[in-house]
């Protein structure tokens, strides 16, 4: 953390709180779908979203239970935040966690991977007949962009049932990035194609845009396709293409996050926000731990909490941390029993553990609580859309208000979830 500290003075913040001055005001104005600003309880403007994918074990994590037989080879530490104790492997976050809120009663009815992540991501649970949004695209749809050349919802890795934009018009949906390190791929003409023919090629397109819509009138999908086009070209004329560049940051500091992709990814989520990016999430795959659970744990852990402490301090230091949301995520727990013969923990959605920073959080409390074996929730039961609704109201979403899809078929945005008002400050 000492290395981290003296990287963080190689930043110049002051052209980021330029940058920033009006955001740290609040929302202003609040459009159709987001609540008044005299309503609001977070302070959330943005959110950085870590999904760990597979079923983070939260005994081994954030609700571990000492002196159990069900923790194996897992110790417990203390942390700076009273009666809050985490897993061994977080020495870096537990000195941090009076920033970080702990939501140790969460429960699913959702054990399959696919389906359980799509719920997270939902609140709602899959049906053949349609495509429900993600927090980021409702984000988009309702508070709009906060830089009108970056796109509002960016995905760092990922699968199909990750962030989506659901039913909402493209516009909405995650710009996806596989390999941060590589930045934004495409985003230069090649060295084939001068700036004369790419123009030639762009007035062509329009053309024939002009005349299908004029021969068929205004038609969503050949409008949403023009708009993803000019967004595109603006963006590759932007100065802040730089952004998805991490050559461009201190070399001290990426080594800070960790040289992974998930590490990297977390950087370009930090550097994306800056830029006014409103919902980056990130995805780490490897968490289904069926087999060697603990092998597994002593390999992610350690990264894991580099990162994360590391995205708080650096937050912090540049006066984000007040107005960005930080969550940390998984579809279900894993179970107490540890399987014989192959040391694995299996799917346990009735408890499991995710985490807020940030935001308007209030941080150094547990909310919620497990029995003896981390088996059940005994207390402050959190479903997930209620997880959902509480970032939802961080960011001043309306979770009450009543949308339509284009098939005129209602929902809201955590599927009649209640914020948890508890969390906040």
């Amino acid at each position: 953390m000492k290395r981290l500290a003296h990287s963080l003075d190689e930043l110049d913040r002051r052209a980021f709180l330029r940058r920033s001055a009006a955001g740290l005001l609040g929302v202003g104005l609040a459009p159709d779908g987001l609540l008044p600003h005299p309503s609001r309880v977070g302070t959330a403007r943005r959110v950085i979203y870590l999904y760990m994918s597979g079923g983070m074990s939260h005994l081994d994590t954030f609700d571990p239970k000492p002196g159990s037989e069900v923790m194996g080879p897992t110790e417990a530490i203390p942390t700076r935040a009273d009666d809050v104790s985490i897993g061994a492997h977080f020495r870096n976050l537990a000195p941090l966690m009076d920033r970080v809120a702990v939501v140790s009663s969460m429960s699913s009815n959702q054990g399959a991977h696919v389906q359980g992540r799509y719920f997270m991501h939902t609140s709602y649970t899959m049906r053949g007949t349609i495509r429900h949004p993600t927090l980021g695209a409702w984000l988009s749809q309702l508070a709009g962009a906060d830089n009108p050349t970056l796109p509002p919802h960016v995905a760092v890795g990922g699968d199909v049932y990750g962030a989506s934009g659901g039913f909402l018009e493209s516009r909405h949906y995650p710009l996806p990035i596989g390999n941060p390190s590589d930045g934004l791929r495409n985003a230069h003409l090649p060295a084939t194609v001068s700036e004369e023919r790419f123009h030639q090629r762009m007035d062509r397109l329009a053309a024939m845009n002009a005349a299908f819509e004029e021969r068929y009138g205004g038609q969503k999908l050949v409008r949403s396709y023009a708009e993803a086009y000019d967004q595109a070209v603006e963006l590759m004329r932007s100065d802040d293409l730089t952004a998805f560049d991490l050559e461009a940051e201190p070399e001290p500091i990426r080594a800070a996050y960790g040289q992974g992709r998930f590490g990297q990814g977390v950087l370009l989520a930090r550097r994306l926000c800056e830029r006014g990016v409103r919902f980056v999430e990130v995805t780490d795959g490897g968490w289904d731990t069926h087999v060697e659970n603990f092998d597994a744990m002593d390999e992610k852990l350690p990264s894991l909490d580099q990162t994360l402490a590391t995205l708080l301090l650096d937050l912090e230091a540049r006066g984000m941390l007040e107005d960005t949301l930080v969550v940390l995520a998984t579809e279900f727990g894993r179970t107490p029993e540890i399987v014989s013969g192959r040391n694995g923990r299996n799917h346990h959605p009735k408890a499991f553990s995710c985490l807020l920073a940030g935001g308007g959080i209030r941080g150094g409390q547990r909310y919620g609580q497990t029995d003896e074996r981390g088996e059940e929730v005994v207390d402050r039961k959190v479903t997930v859309p209620d997880f959902n609704a509480t970032i939802a109201h961080a960011l001043g979403l309306d979770v009450e208000k009543v949308h339509q899809s284009p098939t005129g078929r209602p929902f809201q945005v955590a599927d009649k979830g209640r914020p948890i008002a508890e969390l906040f400050a």
